[in-house]
């Protein structure tokens, strides 16, 4: 197991140089959600070129790696979002990307990906969550980016922290969604290498949400994964090299159904003219049911917004797709 250490401030400053031209600096806007005693804004990462965070992280990582490793090539196993933020950032350089994705994989991110010029392998589930733990994949050649646990990947998400102090320098809470921890972890490192007290609350979805039973057990524990259409986070288990770094650095978890999920979609896209992928928009469900829990003054990380048009007309016509 590789040894994961939280970004010191230093490489949060190199990676804000990497990424500076071609992340775009988001807004922070604020959600009015009524009689709920808190104080909520939205950090718009869905705004970002290929409508998701993981263009950050994916462009320190190739900064930061060998130029005659990049030359290669690069690859990563990714749902979706990374697959864009590898690609994107390739395809810049003038490289080669291949990128292995689940069977599940939205038809929208695929096309997305499609269009950036890269190669996708299509894998079953668990082959897929394989190539995350063996860091490697049979044929690709040239520098793998972890989509969770690359040392580079957690410093570029870590620059969202010292962009949202800027804007909400008195936050209390950042509600982060939780697929791997890479997002989660690096916005907690970020602020507390910046003096923040803020505490970062982890969201999942009650189909997928292994932080949790881990975090009651006090291990990495593995649970039943079920499919729903908030397919950006949740996994069969958490990542065993995240698993200090998650303990040390985050406040806790908030766990919502699909339903739930679904219905901050539904807020987003009417209150706030923001469109939302499920997972974008997990840290808004957890904010409308647990909120107070977290503080008065909060920040939701709105982390994409590449969903299917025809699961958002289902969502916003009050139905919850698979």
């Amino acid at each position: 197991m590789i040894d994961i250490r939280s970004p010191s401030a230093a490489a949060i400053d190199a990676a804000r140089h990497h990424v500076h031209g071609i992340a775009r600096r988001t807004p922070v806007v604020p959600l009015v959600l009524p009689d709920s005693g808190i104080e909520v804004w939205l950090k718009l990462e869905m705004l970002q070129p290929i409508g998701a965070f993981k263009i950050r992280g994916a462009a320190a990582a190739l900064a930061a790696a060998p130029r005659e490793l990049v030359a290669r090539g690069v690859y990563t196993a990714s749902a979706g979002n990374m697959a864009q933020g590898v690609a994107w950032c390739a395809r810049a350089q003038g490289v080669p990307c291949t990128v292995i994705v689940p069977e599940s994989a939205p038809r929208a991110k695929l096309d997305a990906v499609t269009r950036l010029g890269a190669t996708i392998v299509r894998v079953p589930f668990d082959r897929w969550w394989q190539v995350l733990v063996d860091r490697s994949f049979p044929g690709c050649d040239g520098l793998f980016i972890h989509p969770v646990s690359d040392p580079a990947v957690i410093a570029g998400n870590a620059t969202i922290a010292r962009e949202l102090l800027e804007d909400v320098p008195d936050v209390d809470a950042v509600l982060v969604p939780y697929g791997g921890g890479g997002l989660s972890c690096g916005i907690a490192a970020g602020l507390r290498a910046d003096g923040s007290a803020a505490r970062v609350m982890a969201c999942e979805v009650a189909t997928a949400a292994p932080l949790a039973a881990s975090l009651r057990a006090g291990r990495p524990v593995r649970i039943e994964y079920q499919r729903s259409f908030v397919d950006g986070i949740g996994g069969r288990s958490v990542l065993e090299e995240m698993w200090p770094l998650a303990r040390e650095l985050l406040c806790g978890t908030v766990v919502s159904t699909p339903a739930e999920i679904a219905a901050a979609v539904r807020v987003l896209a009417t209150r706030a003219r923001v469109v939302s992928e499920g997972a974008g928009a997990a840290a808004v469900a957890a904010a409308m049911s647990e909120g107070e829990r977290a503080g008065r003054r909060i920040v939701c990380i709105v982390s994409g917004g590449n969903i299917d048009p025809a699961k958002l007309a289902a969502i916003l016509a009050g139905q919850v797709p698979d």
